[in-house]
């Protein structure tokens, strides 16, 4: 009698783990272990396609994988052209507003690159990103971040006025980065973002 030979499970539902080794092994250590390729192809199906993930973090509403990406191998295959070891995977920073991870889209990008443009993005009270009330003075306070650190720009009579000093300073800081990045698509990237700052397109 012939054996049935099971579907693999997908991964969130679109995923297919169809590497010809163990993802997860033991070490002589006894130690559980992942492959490294693995954990970031689950993540970002997680982060596009996991109902608790998108519960979680709203902005993800609307990711999609490319279906070349569905297919473990076809990723780990981009993964190892890529200088990855110790980065993180962005799918924004190349095209502004992408929703797509692919490999046309996504590169690996040290953290304080892929966190320089997170405050831009981010949830935010009543007044523009940037801006905070100054109790003291009764004006608007605008910070912006840089090196890893908040840096006064300023006190203002309007939110409009301190967020225009925030965008000025902020393309000031992407632009910046974007001469120091050695990786030409992730330069021309910051660059694009640099420009829609400071135009105030982003909110």
């Amino acid at each position: 009698m012939s054996k049935v030979h099971k579907k693999p499970k997908l991964v969130c539902g679109v995923g297919i783990n169809d590497a010809d080794y163990a993802v997860n092994s033991v070490g002589p250590d006894g130690k559980r272990r992942r492959c490294p390729y693995y954990e970031v192809w689950s993540s970002l199906l997680k982060r596009a396609y996991s109902p608790k993930v998108l519960a979680r973090r709203p902005t993800y509403i609307g990711v999609t994988v490319c279906e070349e990406w569905h297919s473990f191998m076809a990723f780990r295959a981009w993964m190892e052209t890529q200088d990855w070891e110790g980065k993180q995977l962005d799918k924004d920073i190349i095209v502004p507003g992408n929703k797509v991870y692919s490999p046309a889209t996504c590169a690996f990008v040290p953290g304080e690159i892929n966190n320089l443009l997170i405050d831009c993005a981010a949830a935010r009270g009543e007044f523009p990103v940037g801006v905070d009330w100054h109790r003291q003075t009764k004006k608007f306070c605008a910070r912006v971040r840089e090196n890893g650190k908040r840096r006064n720009l300023g006190l203002f009579t309007t939110p409009e006025a301190a967020h225009l000093a925030w965008r000025k300073a902020k393309a000031r800081v992407v632009r910046t980065a974007a001469r120091e990045c050695d990786d030409p698509r992730v330069s021309a990237g910051l660059l694009r973002h640099s420009y829609r700052i400071e135009a105030g397109l982003v909110a």
